[in-house]
């Protein structure tokens, strides 16, 4: 362990020298720009590692590229803390879905992103726990944090978890949530995180996945001035779970919940344990966590990352997309339920030795200043959020962003679904008062980290408004046209491919690897289908154009029609229903629900579509109850079977003067009696 500390200082000193001579983005109050025309950036050139030291960023792309074994390597070697030190870079093939990067290597994720800094500058402040009331702020040091995972660690091996079992982690944003990752990592347990907003029906089917045998809840949570039960879902959840052997319940309130005997109370518990706890050498390749992400299929899917590939990538993009350095106070507002919580709230700012704000509220609690209030009151550099938020936001007046001093903003970010115009200019000219880049970032569960962003760039290199632009190190995208060829040149739409593959990436999904080949590597031999359409401009720059499949995304949150799907056809009096997503001026997409109705249940439609409502926000959560219920004869369908959505949803947009070629039906008069049902429910909304 004394050995393992001593190469923890070395790395944290070769990090932290490599940081400090990295200033890739000049400091955004000492610019002017203008709104109406795209912004530029000026810059020192990155230093990635020793090796790669002097070179230009197109250099570094083109290398990390061309020759990503010399590329990675380098910068693992230095920028990692390893027990055992890797034998070989990179063995992948995609068209196989083989991936595996540093192997032969051992490491621990936790001593990297808590001990290396304790041993340097332990009174540092990792997490600052912005609470769910303004002004109450906790701070927790590196030496705490590894404290209390620690303390978690050794109860969780006190109650028989074992390396490579998975723990189911239900809490909200918070401190003990973020040690709970910590401590899993530290022992070789695996984590699923499960936002804590999902249903008991949602969390026992992911429990039931993954084949967890613990789950870490807390007993209420608190959001918007409001307190919600956590245990209670645990408890109704686990009833369907007999894998589960704990429960270990924090308190994040002081109200008490019903314990049975299968729950634990969490910190009487830690209190007794020690406060050391010996990591466990984990290979490169195993699984540090799942995370489920919705499919087109219905059912979630859980996709696997493992340990040093990801927290490299998490590590590296966290500082060059965002202008991390030193001392920063790194603002993401994402929930840890989600991968940009796990990325850009944790693993990547704590692997970083950053300060990150732990965000418990809402944007709108108490008042829609509070994101603004909260940038003065904890100075934060970086604010990293999704456009659903910010579209929510201007409609407010002004005064509410500018009454507040953001004068300590450098990078503005957005996450989650491409970013419209309005809301590009609008956080940019009025959050950042116009000084600040603003990088929309796109990647997914899928890919780690970021994957396509404005910056890294060269200096002086423009950010254009509302677009992606540039492929992160190591990162290839191609277009490819519907017969799978690879489409050349610029000014050209495709679906969105990688054409090689990237340490961050995602390895299988648990438990079935053919799905995982089937719906990335399947569509396009040699590639990864991201499942998104993208257009790459005349000078060369990526532009997200949406999604391919029928997955649609919700205030940033994907979600496959098919699981809503699933969920309304369970009702006794539905038979068949279609889920499409419409645009959304706050939400970015809605579901829109057609249903058709037993001949029985004709009478009665509102009754059964209120049990529908409630029938989705049971099954999967309140935010994936379809905006809009239109009931219908019938589907269009074509004569094989198939549902025909592009016809649905253009009835749902009202744009039915062109309903391309509908000669593939098997009754087109369908169309007419669907456009006239949506008419009648217009009229009849209307009038409300």
């Amino acid at each position: 362990m004394a050995r393992y500390l001593m190469q923890c200082l070395t790395r944290s000193e070769n990090v932290i020298l490599g940081y400090k001579s990295v200033v890739l983005i000049s400091r955004c109050h000492a610019r002017s720009l203008s709104s109406s025309s795209s912004s530029s950036i000026g810059a020192a050139q990155p230093v990635l590692s020793s090796h790669l030291a002097g070179k230009t960023y197109s250099d570094l792309y083109e290398l990390s590229v061309k020759d990503p074994e010399t590329f990675w390597g380098s910068i693992a070697k230095e920028r990692l803390a390893w027990t055992k030190p890797f034998d070989q870079v990179t063995d992948c093939d995609l068209s196989s879905g083989k991936i595996n990067w540093f192997l032969g290597g051992q490491l621990n994720v936790s001593v990297n992103c808590l001990d290396v800094h304790v041993a340097k500058d332990p009174d540092r402040v990792a997490l600052i726990w912005e609470k769910d009331e303004p002004g109450t702020e906790e701070r927790i040091t590196y030496r705490e944090l590894l404290e209390m995972t620690c303390r978690l660690a050794n109860t969780l091996k006190s109650y028989g978890v074992q390396r490579g079992e998975r723990v189911a982690i239900y809490m909200p944003v918070s401190p003990m949530a973020v040690a709970a990752m910590m401590a899993c990592a530290r022992i070789g347990a695996v984590h699923t995180v499960v936002f804590a907003g999902f249903s008991s029906e949602a969390l026992a089917g992911r429990i039931q996945d993954a084949q967890c045998k613990f789950v870490i809840t807390c007993n209420q949570g608190v959001r918007g001035g409001r307190i919600f039960d956590l245990k209670s879902t645990v408890d109704k959840a686990v009833k369907s779970c007999p894998s589960i052997r704990h429960v270990f319940v924090a308190k994040r309130t002081n109200n008490s919940v019903p314990m049975g005997k299968l729950d634990i109370s969490l910190e009487e518990v830690m209190a007794g344990q020690s406060s050391v706890c010996a990591p466990e050498p984990m290979d490169s390749e195993e699984m540090l966590f799942m995370l489920y992400t919705s499919g087109s299929t219905g059912k979630p899917k859980g996709i696997v990352h493992t340990q040093a590939g990801y927290l490299l990538y998490a590590s590296l993009t966290h500082q060059y997309v965002f202008d991390y350095t030193p001392g920063d106070v790194f603002g993401c507002v994402a929930d840890i339920g989600w991968i940009t919580g796990h990325s850009y709230v944790v693993y990547g700012p704590l692997c970083n030795g950053a300060t990150s704000v732990l965000f418990e509220s809402t944007p709108v609690y108490p008042n829609p200043g509070r994101y603004w209030e909260t940038v003065q009151r904890l100075r934060i550099n970086q604010f990293y959020g999704a456009p659903t938020a910010i579209r929510l936001l201007l409609k407010y007046e002004e005064n509410w962003v500018k009454k507040y001093d953001r004068s300590s903003l450098k990078t503005l970010a957005s996450v989650g679904e491409p970013i419209n115009h309005e809301a590009w200019e609008w956080f940019h000219n009025v959050v950042g008062d116009g000084r600040c880049p603003l990088v929309d970032t796109w990647w997914q569960t899928e890919t780690g980290g970021v994957c396509i962003a404005p910056l890294p760039a060269e200096p002086g290199a423009e950010i254009r408004p509302a677009m992606a632009m540039r492929p992160f190190f190591g990162i290839q995208p191609a277009l490819l046209g519907e017969k799978g060829q690879i489409i050349t040149g610029n000014d050209v739409s495709g679906a969105l491919c990688i054409s090689q593959p990237w340490p961050g990436m995602a390895r299988t999904i648990f438990g079935d690897h053919q799905r995982f080949m089937d719906a990335y590597f399947k569509p396009y031999q040699g590639q990864y289908f991201t499942g998104d359409g993208a257009y790459r401009t005349e000078d060369g720059y990526y532009q997200i154009t949406g999604r391919m499949d029928d997955v649609i995304n919700i205030s940033g949150h994907r979600l496959g029609t098919a699981e809503i799907e699933d969920a309304l056809d369970e009702h006794p009096d539905v038979p068949e229903t279609a889920v499409i997503g419409i645009p959304h001026e706050i939400k970015g997409e809605v579901p829109f629900a057609f249903v058709v109705l037993k001949e029985s249940a004709s009478e009665n439609q509102q009754a059964v579509v209120e049990e529908l409502r409630h029938l989705v926000a049971t099954k999967i959560a309140k935010y994936a109850v379809p905006d809009n219920f239109l009931v219908v004869k019938r589907l269009p369908k074509t004569r094989s079977g198939k549902i025909m959505r592009r016809i649905l949803r253009k009835v749902a947009m009202q744009d039915t003067s062109n309903l391309g070629d509908v000669s593939t039906l098997d009754d087109p008069s369908v169309v007419s009696e669907i456009i006239e049902a949506h008419k009648h429910y217009r009229s009849h909304a209307a009038k409300k």
